[in-house]
């Protein structure tokens, strides 16, 4: 076994899982209203999603790469509207209603796993920060084959699901606490945040265009 490698592929997992985007927030919000196996599988269906975008970045796959530059744009502005869609949504969810669907086994967690996938997976910006963090890190050895590469990807996996794992844990700590009206209040919060986090995304990267 590779350990080096599989150390070099979780801190780059890890370190690309980090910030908390809208996924993030979301993953937050599913923990504190449906408790913290709901919020980490979302966050496996996040880990996957990158681990794709790993296994792109890490051996090159040059034809997806130029497809996905090619339209780039639709694919940004696609994830952009879906995720905003979702954000208004949990802003005008009902935490009772919810909880009460919860109790009558409605929803799964295939659900929670399959969302974010996909959710996360509609953000081509992956696989472009996947590559600076290779870059970045000095991690990817062409001459340590497919093997090593396979070893990285695996890295990538566990050091993404040890960051969400982390993290709904950590907010789980504080369900106990939520009430409904305080639920009420996290879901307005977390849509809000939801919106503004791609809104500033997209404003950020329009400008970047336009300088470009």
């Amino acid at each position: 076994m590779d350990w080096n490698g599989i150390i070099d592929g979780m801190i780059v997992g890890f370190s690309a899982s980090v910030p908390l985007g809208p996924i993030g927030v979301l993953c937050i919000q599913r923990t504190l209203q449906r408790g913290r196996l709901s919020g980490f599988v979302s966050g496996l269906g996040a880990a996957f999603s990158d681990t794709l975008y790993a296994v792109i970045a890490g051996f090159s796959l040059s034809f997806i790469v130029t497809f996905i530059e090619e339209q780039f744009f639709w694919i940004q502005i696609f994830g952009a509207v879906i995720l905003i869609l979702l954000g208004v949504h949990i802003f005008r969810s009902n935490p009772a209603k919810q909880l009460r669907r919860q109790r009558q086994g409605k929803g799964s967690y295939l659900q929670d796993f399959v969302s974010t996938f996909l959710l996360t997976i509609s953000n081509p910006l992956a696989i472009f920060l996947f590559i600076a963090f290779f870059a970045g890190f000095g991690v990817v050895d062409p001459k340590s084959g497919i093997v090593g590469q396979l070893v990285l990807i695996v890295g990538v996996f566990l050091g993404a699901t040890s960051w969400w794992l982390i993290l709904t844990s950590i907010v789980a700590l504080f369900r106990q606490k939520v009430n409904l009206r305080r639920l009420f209040w996290i879901n307005k919060i977390a849509g809000s945040a939801i919106i503004g986090l791609v809104i500033i995304g997209l404003v950020v990267w329009l400008i970047k265009s336009l300088v470009a």
